[in-house]
């Protein structure tokens, strides 16, 4: 876990929503200057921070609505830095909660150098990360059909009909005279439907993916996809989550945040190995 530690003249800790933003900012001594609920307005944001955006940090929880504040304070040349989620709540969980109280938690988080950091994708990056998230929710549901054909024939106790994931082995078979039951036909005559719509979605998604990608960073995309094992697919996952690899001092800390060792595993190895940043991909 990174945390902010960065010192300032102003905090500012916004409990941020989708229309509005309980705005809170705290003074170096830790006195309150400024505690309102905003309209989620660029104008209204920079007009309650005025009088202290001399040296002000702005701190935000990694919700899905960050973007545009984060975008409008690196446009007016303030410090931005977004929270970690999970590591938020854990830290300042409490039995009363509401927007006051989570904005003023928020900036003491800031303020205390507890402030625990998610990484602030660049704005030309962020749209191809979402619409890579959305085709992995278009494979997911592709699957769950996959899965229910397969288990359907485990429920009427018929033998298992093999590989269904490509369209050429559900040519090969009749799948739907399968099943006896006329309703259970109809059934898996939906899925497979379904299935045949999201296929070709899903490939001419890959395509533009891997264009945008090789358009934002094709060194990165030939690195990764010179690992054994490393296709398409897990490249550009792997490029538009990860984004920079020199983000981590270690291979540990970058193991540690795919959560491949134990965070006792890590903080053993903190005590071992020389600090370096991950100068060959992993």
């Amino acid at each position: 876990m990174n945390l902010y530690t960065g010192t300032h003249r102003y905090y500012c800790g916004i409990d941020l929503h989708a229309r509005t933003m309980y705005v809170c900012i705290l003074d170096k001594d830790g006195q309150k200057v400024y505690h309102k609920n905003i309209p989620c307005k660029p104008e209204r944001f920079l007009q309650a921070i005025e009088p202290f955006r001399a040296d002000l940090v702005v701190g935000v929880e990694c919700i899905f609505c960050w973007y545009w504040i984060a975008d409008l304070c690196k446009k007016e040349g303030i410090d931005f830095i977004l929270g970690h989620a999970l590591y938020m709540r854990a830290i300042h969980g409490v039995k009363t909660k509401n927007d006051r109280i989570d904005s003023l938690k928020i900036a003491r988080l800031i303020r205390g150098g507890n402030f625990p950091m998610a990484c602030a994708r660049p704005p030309e990056m962020r749209p191809t990360r979402d619409l890579m998230r959305r085709r992995i929710h278009f494979v997911r549901k592709r699957a769950e059909l996959l899965g229910h054909i397969q288990n359907t024939t485990s429920q009427y106790n018929l033998e298992p009909l093999g590989t269904l994931s490509r369209p050429h082995h559900r040519r090969d078979k009749d799948i739907v005279g399968y099943f006896p039951d006329p309703v259970v036909r109809l059934m898996v005559e939906t899925d497979l439907k379904l299935i045949d719509f999201y296929d070709p979605i899903i490939k001419e998604l890959d395509r533009q993916i891997l264009a945008l990608a090789k358009g934002h960073d094709p060194t990165s995309l030939y690195l990764l996809k010179s690992i054994k094992g490393v296709g398409d697919v897990l490249a550009l996952t792997m490029l538009y989550e990860i984004h920079e690899m020199n983000r981590f001092p270690s291979r540990r800390e970058f193991c540690s945040y795919a959560r491949l060792v134990a965070g006792k595993s890590l903080r053993l190895e903190r005590t071992m190995e020389p600090r370096g940043g991950l100068a060959t991909p992993i």
